[in-house]
């Protein structure tokens, strides 16, 4: 199932689209302000124009952006008693959302350092409760335990200051396999006591998040007559469409076995970390030459969200800039058409030619014991793969350029301390990641290379 390659009569199908040719989006272009961001489409962002989806369960009409609180603006050191979140910031992105339509919020009690609840909490109260809908997570990664889950969901209404949640998930099911997911919601009995909750109505939606194997994903959906899932998340995109690294399982095969149950799809990493964005030269070429006004990122979320059964895409919007231009996007969404899903997937062969980490920057592996910048060191090998700067040997014509951009670039990305050199192999991260990346052995491979490039020994 993993290896089905879909026709455009089978996407037609599944997404309800027709084949008529999208029409072409009139925005402009802006320059990034914020560190890490590329291109973004420019122009009046609209007011009034959001695109909704209605859940078939409550009628609720929701945005199809939604807003992911994974990425929140950082402050330059922690205040007193440890926040890192700079809460004048957020509230501002927020209100800014507010007024463009944005209605769904989707945090965890470990984003952001364990700060993401409070801080996304503090900025929604300042609107009224009915203008917004917050979605969080059962993340008992460590402790299984019934009174420290029950403590966990508890501590969220606190931390949100609400006294219902609207969408409310079991975190990352998949990692650690299916025992994982039995000790973590069915040995202790959590499954029942959610259920209980949303009978009471202090849960409005009950569903997950999936990250993992086929079979966790499988058992878990099968649970739906018992269960009855409101909702499911799923990871989504023109690259995982088919690609899905790791052990992850394709996302046509998840976002098609919940359409035959009518669940709708909450859609998570539509532009994978930002990978989406930061695409190499010529792929970036390729998608400008069809779409010259259009960001890079507008066509991953175009894609994410033209299915039908797709009910908000996060997006963990750091900067004013990607929310305007997913504003763009969505405001209304011009879905994509058959021929251009084919046009995707064929940028998909492409790029999966490319040496790259499958590394989202979700910062799941951290903090790392021994201090390492784990997310770092992947991001900025993945930065000199998309640019052209790994040299390979001494003989490549721009070997000595390319060697000074990796070296140069990694000192100022990642500090010595904290370099993939000072990693020595515990596995502590790898059960955290949702990717399945064997970390200590990326890290052993980055750091091999690093000596090779310093000793010019390729």
């Amino acid at each position: 199932m993993n290896e089905k390659d879909m026709s455009r009569r089978d996407f037609l199908k599944i997404v309800g689209i027709s084949t008529a040719t999208a029409t072409t989006a009139t925005l402009a272009g802006c320059g990034p302000k914020g560190a890490g961001n590329n291109e973004t489409g420019a122009g009046t962002v609209p007011v009034g124009k959001m695109d909704y989806r209605t859940n078939p369960k409550t009628g609720e009409r929701v945005s199809l952006l939604g807003y992911g609180c994974m990425r929140w603006p950082t402050l330059p050191a922690p205040e007193k008693g440890g926040n890192v979140i700079d809460q004048d910031a957020v509230n501002e992105l927020i209100d800014y959302a507010m007024a463009h339509g944005v209605n769904y919020y989707d945090t965890s009690p470990v984003y952001v350092q364990g700060w993401s609840e409070r801080s996304t909490g503090l900025a929604l109260k300042r609107h009224p409760r009915d203008k917004f809908f917050v979605a969080t997570k059962l993340s008992n990664f460590s402790n299984y335990t019934r009174e420290n889950s029950i403590a966990m969901y508890r501590r969220s209404f606190e931390e949100l200051q609400v006294d219902y949640i609207d969408y409310y998930l079991l975190h990352s099911i998949g990692n650690g396999g299916i025992e994982t997911f039995r000790k973590r919601y069915i040995e202790n009995g959590m499954i029942d006591y959610l259920m209980e909750e949303r009978k009471a109505g202090r849960i409005r939606n009950l569903g997950f998040s999936f990250h993992g194997t086929k079979d966790v994903f499988d058992e878990v959906l099968a649970m739906h007559d018992r269960v009855h899932w409101d909702f499911v998340q799923i990871q989504l995109n023109y690259l995982d469409w088919r690609y899905a690294s790791g052990n992850n399982v394709n996302a046509d095969y998840l976002y098609a076995e919940l359409e035959k149950r009518h669940i709708p799809a909450v859609i998570m990493e539509p532009l994978l970390g930002g990978r989406l964005s930061k695409v190499p030269e010529h792929i970036v070429a390729r998608l400008k030459q069809r779409l010259p006004e259009l960001s890079v990122a507008s066509w991953a979320f175009r894609f994410a969200g033209t299915p039908a059964g797709v009910l908000t895409v996060l997006s963990g919007m750091t900067y004013l800039e990607h929310l305007q231009d997913n504003l763009k996007t969505y405001s209304p969404l011009k879905p994509v058409t058959a021929e251009e899903h084919e046009f995707l997937q064929q940028t998909a062969d492409l790029m999966k030619q490319y040496p790259t980490i499958p590394c989202n920057d979700c910062k799941y592996c951290m903090p790392c014991p021994y201090g390492i910048d784990i997310p770092g060191v992947l991001v900025h090998y993945n930065k000199c793969v998309n640019e052209g700067n790994l040299p390979t040997t001494s003989g490549d014509p721009d070997y000595r350029r390319a060697r000074r951009a990796f070296l140069v670039g990694y000192d100022r990305s990642v500090p010595r301390l904290r370099q993939a050199s000072h990693c020595i192999g515990c596995r502590q991260c790898v059960e955290h990641c949702p990717q399945a990346i064997d970390i200590p052995a990326e890290l052993h491979r980055i750091d091999d290379y690093v000596e090779g490039l310093k000793q010019n020994t390729l």
